[in-house]
């Protein structure tokens, strides 16, 4: 496993980050303590979840999981860099979502009793609140490092200048603010690139791609569906019959490299700029073994070149639409 820091921070973290998020609606507890156990096996390091993960009627199931397998000793906790989220509802009263430095204060308690533990080594907020001010969460964010329970803050789901109104509040108070940022990224979806890449470069943030693989388009969905590994269906269909001749020309770029689709779309993201750690979120141990070999995968620049063909992204605004 390869290790980078989290944005500007002195942090190591994994190139690949654990998403919890299949832990409990689709993976039991017994197979989520194996595959994070595999995981530390490999040298990942990096686990993210979030107090609203669980399923429907069972938010927070999946800090507990995660609590559990903390519970079990052997080094668990101390190993792994723990991230979790804020933001989401964890129940049906006013207070219980959202950036509110009420819920903040209750939220972290919540998920500290659930994940066993006694801090948090990167809280983020799971997206932006529009009806809280920065003062009031970045006072409430002071007071959990004082107090000891988090270590870092990060974002998810912010605009450029989401991120930039944040680190100019916390500049005036002389508070680190956001160490990170969690977005939409793959090869797919490229909308980061216009600002929200830029944004996290200029002031040192790491960024953490979800969905690297989105939802799975990128991991060979049309050789899996000739094969009948994995049937189309839902909303799936409809994305493929949209991307459907990129889709065929990666997948034919892909077997032309000798590699799967899924890592050539990991090892891709890892050459971005300020990328951190893609996050995979692995319902079974294969999926995480396949995760693990895009690490040591190589992208030479005809191969960037070729993807850029496929997948046309963005520059940086407004150089994208103007001049």
């Amino acid at each position: 496993m390869q290790y980078t820091h989290l944005g500007r921070t002195g942090l190591c973290v994994s190139r690949l980050c654990l998403g919890t998020m299949n832990f409990g609606p689709h993976t039991d507890e017994a197979d989520a303590h194996r595959i994070m156990d595999v995981a530390h096996e490999q040298g990942i390091n990096f686990f993210d979840t979030a107090n609203s993960y669980g399923g429907s009627g069972n938010r927070g199931r999946t800090e507990q999981i995660i609590g559990n397998w903390f519970a079990q000793g052997g080094g668990r906790r101390e190993r792994t860099v723990l991230a979790t989220k804020v933001y989401g509802a964890t129940g049906e009263w006013p207070n219980e979502s959202k950036l509110s430095a009420l819920n903040i204060r209750r939220a972290v308690d919540a998920s500290l009793k659930r994940l066993r533990t006694d801090y948090i080594d990167l809280y983020q907020m799971h997206h932006i609140d529009r009806d809280t001010p920065w003062e009031e969460i970045w006072q409430a964010m002071e007071v959990l490092v004082n107090q000891g329970k988090i270590v870092y803050v990060g974002s998810s789901n912010f605009a450029g200048w989401h991120i930039a109104r944040a680190q100019e509040a916390a500049k005036a108070r002389g508070f680190l603010g956001l160490t990170s940022e969690q977005s939409f990224y793959n090869l797919l979806e490229r909308s980061v690139e216009l600002e929200v890449l830029p944004a996290a470069e200029a002031y040192g943030l790491g960024v953490i791609p979800w969905s690297p693989l989105h939802g799975g388009l990128l991991g060979g969905v049309l050789r899996k569906d000739r094969e009948g590994v994995r049937r189309l269906a839902g909303r799936a269909v409809d994305a493929v019959a949209d991307k459907r001749e990129q889709l065929q020309a990666y997948e034919d770029f892909a077997a032309e490299l000798g590699h799967e689709p899924g890592d050539i779309a990991l090892a891709w993201l890892l050459t971005r700029p300020a990328v951190t750690a893609p996050i995979v979120g692995p319902r079974t141990l294969e999926q995480l073994h396949a995760a693990v070999r895009a690490v040591e995968l190589t992208l030479d620049q005809k191969t960037l070149e070729r993807l850029d063909e496929i997948f046309p992204g963005h520059r940086t605004a407004p150089e994208a639409y103007a001049w």
